[in-house]
Parts: C-alpha cells; sequence; structure tokens
C-alpha cells in the first residue's frame, strides 16, 4: 500500500480555482452550446442533464465551464465529492496508486488497499460488534447486494421499503423506489417481492416517531408477515425523496421490531454518509445501530467505489464466490477512500458539516420570514432542505409547488448557483454541497436565492 500522502495544512487549504462565484457569458455559453450539439448526435437521450454547461476544472466548491464560468456547487455531483472537488490529497493517494497497481481483481489476487478500506468501514460504521465488508461499484449495486446478504442468512424472500424512498435504477432497485418516473418508465417487468410502507413524514403525517413505526409496522405485518420478511432498507435520511429527517424513536422502534423478528434492517446510507451530516453516518444522530449499512457516493472523493458492511455473521451468510465483481473495490478507487477517511479526520469536516448547517438554515429562516411558500426547513449538516408550498394555501393543506422549485432552480444557475431539485412532487429544493464550501459561498448563494423568490412574484 502506498505511503499516507503528508496532509495539507487544514488551516490553509490551496485551491487551484478561486473560490468565487463568476459568471462571464451567457449560461450556456458559447462552447458549452457548442459541445451540446456534439452529444446529442452520440449520446443516448436518456441521459438528461440538468443544466447543459460542460465542466472543465473543479475545485473545493466551485466548477469551471469551458467557457469560464464559475458556478457555486451545491449539489456536489449529488453528495459524492463531500471532502470538495479535486481535494488534493485525495488526487495524490489517486495518482500514486495509478503506477503501482490499477486492476487485478480482488477476488483471484488481493490487495491491501481493499482490506484497509474494510478496516475503516468497519470502525466508521455505527455499532461496535464484529464487522465485515464487500466492495462493489455504485450505490444500486450496495443496495442489490445487501438484498442479497439479506435473504441468504434469513432465508426469506420478502423485501420492504419506505414511501418516498430511492434506491437505485438496476431493476430490483427501480421496484424498490417510491417514484416511478424518470426511473421506472417503461422499463418493467420489474422484481417481485417488493413492499412499501408507510415512512416517518413529520411535516406531512404529524405523528411522533413511535407512532410512525406503529404505523410502519402493523403495515409490515398485515401485508407482508414478518415470517417471510428477509430485510426493511431504510434511508436515516431521505435523498431523492425530499431530505426527510424522521421523527425520533422511528428508526430504534423500527429496529428494535427486525431483530425480535429475525429481519436485517438495512441503513441506505449512500446519500448521508461519510460525514455529510456532521456524523460519519446519518444513524448516529437517531442512536441507530443497523445490521447492514450501504456507502457509496462520497466514500472515494468521485472516483467510483460503494460497500456493504455490517454483521460478521451476516455477512458471512454467502459462500464463497457468491459476492464480488469485476471491478469492485478497484485499488485505485480504494487508495481515493482512504485518503477521504484521512481527510474527514485532519480537516474536522465533522464540524465544517454542522458550520455548513447553522449557517445555511439561519439565512434560510431569515427567507421563510419573508416568503410564505417556504412551508418547511429541514436536515442536518451538509444536507439540508425547503420543501415549497402553494401561495396562500393553508397550512393544513400544504399544497406543494414544483414550479417555483424549477424557476428558482433556473434562475440560480443563470446567476452562478447549481441547486437540485427533490421530493415526491418536486417541489423540495435542497442544499448538498461540499464541506469546502465557505459561509462566504453560502451567504453569497443564499442572495441570489433571495432574488430568485422575489422574481418569483
Amino acid at each position: 500500500m502506498t505511503d499516507t500522502i503528508a496532509a495539507q495544512s487544514a488551516s490553509a487549504p490551496v485551491y487551484t480555482v478561486t473560490q468565487e462565484r463568476k459568471v462571464v457569458t451567457a449560461i450556456p455559453g458559447p462552447k458549452s452550446q457548442e459541445l451540446h450539439e456534439r452529444r446529442r448526435a452520440v449520446v443516448s437521450d436518456g441521459v438528461s442533464s440538468a443544466l447543459p454547461v460542460y465542466i472543465e476544472r473543479a475545485n473545493g466548491a466551485i466548477l469551471v465551464d469551458v467557457d469560464g464560468n464559475q458556478f457555486v456547487d451545491f449539489g456536489a455531483g449529488i453528495g459524492v465529492t463531500t471532502v470538495g472537488h479535486t481535494e488534493a490529497n485525495v488526487v495524490a493517494a489517486a495518482a500514486s496508486q495509478l503506477q503501482d497497481v490499477i486492476h487485478t481483481l480482488f477476488t483471484i489476487t488481493p490487495y491491501e488497499e481493499y482490506v484497509r478500506v474494510a478496516e475503516l468501514l468497519a470502525e466508521h460504521t455505527p455499532g461496535t460488534f464484529a464487522k465485515k465488508t464487500v466492495l462493489v461499484n455504485s450505490g444500486a449495486e450496495a443496495v442489490e447486494n445487501g438484498v442479497k446478504i439479506a435473504r441468504k442468512h434469513t432465508g426469506r424472500r420478502a423485501v420492504a421499503v419506505l414511501d418516498h424512498a430511492y434506491h437505485g435504477r438496476t431493476n430490483l432497485t427501480m421496484a424498490m423506489n417510491y417514484k416511478a418516473s424518470p426511473y421506472a418508465t417503461g422499463f418493467g417487468p420489474f422484481a417481485g417481492d417488493v413492499y412499501h410502507a408507510p415512512s416517518s413524514y413529520p411535516y406531512r403525517d404529524g405523528l411522533s416517531g413511535p407512532d410512525a413505526a406503529a404505523r410502519t409496522i402493523a403495515y409490515l405485518e398485515k401485508v407482508v408477515g414478518a415470517a417471510d420478511l428477509a430485510c426493511l432498507v431504510v434511508e436515516p435520511i431521505q435523498g431523492e425523496g425530499g431530505f426527510m429527517v424522521p421523527a425520533d424513536g422511528y428508526l430504534t422502534t423500527l429496529q428494535g421490531w427486525c431483530t425480535a423478528n429475525g429481519v436485517v434492517m438495512i441503513a441506505d446510507e449512500i446519500q448521508s454518509g461519510m460525514a455529510r451530516t456532521g456524523r460519519f453516518y446519518a444513524s448516529e444522530h437517531f442512536g441507530w445501530e443497523p445490521d447492514l449499512v450501504l456507502s457509496a457516493k462520497g466514500v472515494a472523493g468521485g472516483l467510483p467505489l460503494a460497500a456493504v458492511t455490517g454483521r460478521a455473521e451476516i455477512m458471512d451468510a454467502s459462500q464463497p464466490g457468491g459476492l464480488g465483481g469485476t471491478f469492485g473495490g478497484n485499488p485505485v478507487a480504494c487508495a481515493a477512500a482512504v485518503a477521504v477517511f484521512e481527510a474527514i479526520d485532519r480537516n474536522g469536516l465533522l464540524a465544517e458539516a454542522e458550520r455548513i448547517e447553522r449557517t445555511l438554515k439561519s439565512g434560510l429562516a431569515k427567507l421563510a420570514e419573508r416568503y410564505d411558500i417556504i412551508g418547511d426547513i429541514r436536515g442536518k449538516g451538509a444536507m439540508v432542505a425547503i420543501e415549497l408550498v402553494q401561495p396562500g394555501t393553508a397550512i393544513t393543506e400544504k399544497q406543494p409547488n414544483p414550479e417555483a422549485v424549477s424557476q428558482i432552480v433556473a434562475f440560480a444557475a443563470q446567476r452562478g448557483v447549481l441547486f437540485l431539485n427533490a421530493g415526491t412532487w418536486g417541489n423540495v429544493l435542497r442544499f448538498l454541497p461540499s464541506l469546502a464550501v465557505t459561509d462566504a459561498l453560502i451567504d453569497d448563494a443564499l442572495t441570489v436565492l433571495d432574488d430568485a423568490f422575489a422574481a418569483l412574484g
């Protein structure tokens, strides 16, 4: 394994791109428009882009397009570049590994980098029990393997998920998603034995955690049957569904029921893990120790890597050769992942996530005082969202306002700020920046957001 990369100063990070918003052309600019025409000739229309600006460089919290425009990035590749775009130590670790070993396939001739990532995951995922890991390529692949392992361990067939969930675009995960369009429309038939139980959505259901859990459990017992249920897969903070934070006691009550009934409870931490919420894993906010934890997105700083980590006796249920894949746990991605874990500790990124939450929520609360279409502000760490409702609507009705979200995203993009939409009804604006984003950049983005709300009239 390569030597640990010398740490850059956490107090004075060095950026290769100035950390500022800068718009120098129309959005998209002429070079982006030219590239987009080339793209339309050769790339499937099914692979759409939220904004057709073509990125040439990225560093810290800033994206630079081919026309020289600089965007404040509040998407981070949907939660991938958590430690910052092109973080110096991650880049150096990957570059060093590229010169040593690029690929052997761990299931043929193994290497230390894979083992080290598994050690770090065992150390940082919730729970002090013995854990083991399998490394794969993507979040959806982690979900598939988590389900496969749970079925093997329990000898049961059924899989349960929650309303408003999102788990991926493979055949099984499309069946596990709550929202069909655009992820599943026309792509069936889908995998069977997948059941959708009601979730905890405090803004809309008003239920306490134990009461919401009782509703979920009643569904599982009556519709599925505990004796046939292999696993319950839960995002501790839902991502695409709209950053729903469950009521206190919800997850631990479900875990108690799962344990009592021999059901494997799986935390899908693909978007919420790796320091995103001010903890290494969002489950920690709720005192939840899942049986299995799924990691991806931010785990390798932008390189493709994902993992299933969990109780050793569950992870060992598979027969030898039953788990793996050609590129799973690639040594370059593993080297980057080790550097990501080191960066989180060295740069104090858990505290940075908490700083971002304070700054964002404070600014959003001030906007909510002026704009009544902001119905809810929620989230933890650098995973914050606002839910928009129709103006003048009685608060008990909370009618979704997806049109406002679409207009705000488009307005901000023209001014050099990239926001993401989310939510079952498309009425959630989410803030998912890297932990490198400064308070100055957040304040600048909130000024643009204020202008966007004012422009709605």
